[in-house]
């Protein structure tokens, strides 16, 4: 018998677009969660929750369709049956079994005091709910989940009701039985020794785990309660989620992937090379957000993997695992080590090897690559984010990106009037001139603000370089101030795709905005140019 067939199967079930969503400061669009939910399904995670169906106008739409996935199960959240209405009577109901979801997870309070308190019920009512809910579902041809609310609050209070919340779901066909530390408040020991008392009703493979890091304790908790023998876990990218946030997965994944104890007996579908994609998928959640990511988080973080001058710094150039826990490459991270001129040598080859660009070692170029890379992050640049730009940064100071065209000049105005209709309206209008091979090309191009105008307008006519760049399309655009006050120096971070549907990051650093978004606006064309090896 293979290792792999040796090992349990253990599910993961991803909360970001739903129970992230409650992070204070983050709002998904709709283009946001349906990003979100293929990055997830591109990573193998088992199930994406996708949100509230009925709840606002965007989680409606998300469940119009199914998204187009390759492995994860299309989950829809909702409570179970109001205290009062049938099955047939109750809209919450109603909106998730007509949801495009391949799975229902319901929520229902599993502790008396909520049921008491919170809920105003009784606790023939929430069992009866909570029956009723997961029958219909089942019925309906869903495959169906409880979370079992303040679970483990309630089982401190009162265990027997709290177990018979958690096997009524289960009597009554659910798939998944969650067991939920809603507060954030429980200890490891407590959340183990609690999962062995309901594997004696529950059988373990029909068990999940969900848990705040309140204590931040949230991935203790989860990998506690897999000891226990859950083999469902519940949790977010990043952490994210409501007060102090869930279970990180980006934590939690690696970690059954590359620790001993769980990766000898437990097995998940995230393959090797999934997970060495996920260094970006963490960053990418970041970048749609607009959030900067946790230099130290573990695992994903850029500074996960650095070591500073010193004993650590020496030990780990002669051996990287007197220092690293893991190998960088295998969550998609990287190790630098800030000790010299010679270390920060070897990070720039290493980025160069990992871009495919061709380079000497003994070129003398590469230091000025070096000093070059040091003198534009010191300003604000972060290559780290845009890997498009590190790309062409690299190959001009080695020489190799050939001279396209010559942007000789660029104008952007933005002026509010009113239109035909008597509406006061704010129109941009930008004019390029571009040389290329000694002719002048001149465009102008109105846009809905004066990024959108210069994009439209520098792509309008690139002389014989236009068919290169007809499927190049600009599809994010961030900003963030790196310093306070009206001259505060701003980064700009533009996300391309071409025709193939491949993407790029690009980034522009200057005190002026229009400057900055420019500088990314550039960069994102001659890659694409350099990509498609157009002629010089």
């Amino acid at each position: 018998m293979s290792t792999a067939m040796s090992r349990e199967r253990l599910y993961l079930f991803d909360t970001t677009l739903r129970d992230g969503a409650q992070t204070n400061g983050v709002d998904f669009s709709l283009h946001d969660k349906r990003m979100i939910a293929t990055l997830l399904d591109d990573l193998g995670i088992d199930y994406v929750e996708g949100g509230y169906p009925g709840a606002n106008p965007a989680d409606t739409e998300f469940f119009a369709e199914k998204p187009d996935f390759q492995h994860a199960r299309f989950t829809a959240f909702g409570m179970t049956r109001r205290s009062g209405r049938s099955i047939s009577n109750d809209p919450g109901v109603a909106a998730l079994l007509e949801a495009k979801a391949d799975a229902i997870c319901f929520v229902a309070k599993s502790s008396a005091y909520q049921v008491r308190v919170a809920l105003e019920s009784t606790k023939e009512e929430n069992l009866a709910s909570i029956r009723d809910s997961v029958t219909a579902a089942k019925a309906a041809g869903r495959e169906v989940m409880l979370d079992c609310e303040h679970f483990f609050d309630g089982y401190k209070e009162d265990p027997q009701f709290a177990l018979a919340c958690a096997k009524a779901a289960y009597d009554a066909g659910a798939r998944w039985v969650v067991l939920c530390d809603t507060n954030g408040g429980s200890m490891p020991n407590e959340i183990e020794a609690t999962v062995r008392e309901v594997v004696k009703q529950i059988p373990g493979d029909h068990l999940g785990i969900h848990a705040h890091n309140d204590t931040e304790q949230a991935v203790a908790n989860s990998l506690a309660a897999v000891r226990g023998g859950v083999r469902q876990i519940q949790g977010t990218l990043n952490g994210l989620g409501e007060r102090c946030g869930n279970a990180n997965l980006c934590s939690i994944i690696p970690t059954l992937k590359l620790k001993k104890e769980f990766a000898d007996t437990l097995d998940i579908a995230v393959s090797d090379e999934q997970l060495a994609t996920l260094v970006r998928a963490s960053r990418a959640l970041d970048d749609i957000l607009n959030r900067a990511p946790d230099r130290h988080a573990p695992y994903v973080g850029a500074s996960a993997f650095v070591t500073k001058t010193g004993i650590h710094a020496s030990a780990i150039m002669k051996d990287p695992a007197t220092y690293e826990h893991v190998a960088p490459e295998s969550v998609g991270n990287h190790r630098q080590v800030l000790v010299s001129d010679q270390a920060g040598r070897s990070n720039v080859l290493a980025e160069l090897e990992r871009a495919g660009i061709p380079f000497d070692k003994d070129d003398p170029k590469l230091n000025r690559l070096i000093d070059e890379m040091k003198s534009r992050e010191a300003s604000g640049y972060a290559y780290e984010s845009a890997n498009a730009s590190f790309d062409l940064l690299a190959r001009r100071t080695l020489g190799r990106v050939p001279d396209y065209f010559h942007v000789e000049q660029f104008d952007v105005n933005v002026e509010q009037r009113y239109n035909a209709n008597g509406r006061r309206v704010t129109v941009a209008m930008a004019v390029v001139k571009v040389e290329v091979e000694g002719e002048t090309l001149i465009s102008a191009a109105e846009g809905n603000g004066p990024v959108n105008a210069l994009d439209v307008a520098l792509r309008k006519d690139l002389g014989k370089y236009q068919k290169y760049i007809e499927g190049l399309k600009l599809v994010d655009y961030r900003v963030r101030i790196l310093n306070g006050g009206t001259e505060a120096v701003t980064r700009v971070l533009i996300e391309s795709e071409d025709e193939a549907g491949t993407r790029w990051t690009t980034i522009g650093v200057s005190s002026n905005i229009i400057d900055a978004s420019f500088q990314a606006l550039m960069d994102s064309v001659i890659y694409k140019l350099v990509k498609s090896n157009a002629p010089a």
